[in-house]
């Protein structure tokens, strides 16, 4: 298991986390944690069966807003978070659901308390902005 280093002042996020494998290995442990909470049973019905191509596209979002390469235009198009969620039901249970995913994921890569602090803090406008309801 990687451990994310610690977060320090002046460290760009995506440093912080450990670069971008630690990223990748990140939003497999929130995929996983997705497929295996019962609070996250909601979220994941919205999701297909297949979640490659959600594993790329989150892996390839948060290194950019972590500060690392802004490769998802160029692979996917405009970020556009509440248009691509727009049709999705998605409310408050959803936000935190998404939320929990996202932190039992830090916890299962060791992030460093602050850093987690920041990371959940930070993550809560995009996942707010996804909300239809």
């Amino acid at each position: 298991m990687t451990r994310l280093r610690t977060f320090g002042i002046g460290d760009s996020t995506l440093q912080a986390v450990g670069g971008e494998a630690a990223v990748r290995e990140l939003v497999d442990r929130f995929y996983d944690a997705m497929e295996r909470l019962p609070e996250a049973r909601g979220i994941r019905a919205l999701h297909p069966d297949d979640l490659s191509l959600s594993r790329d596209k989150l892996t390839t979002f948060l290194v950019g807003w972590m500060g690392g390469p802004s490769r998802y235009r160029e692979r996917f198009g405009p970020i556009a978070i509440p248009a691509a969620h727009r049709h999705l039901p998605i409310g408050p249970e959803e936000r935190d659901a998404w939320l929990l995913c996202m932190a039992t994921a830090l916890d299962e890569v060791g992030a460093d308390p602050e850093l987690r602090t920041y990371l959940l803090t930070q993550l809560r406008h995009p996942a707010e902005m996804c909300r239809s309801r």
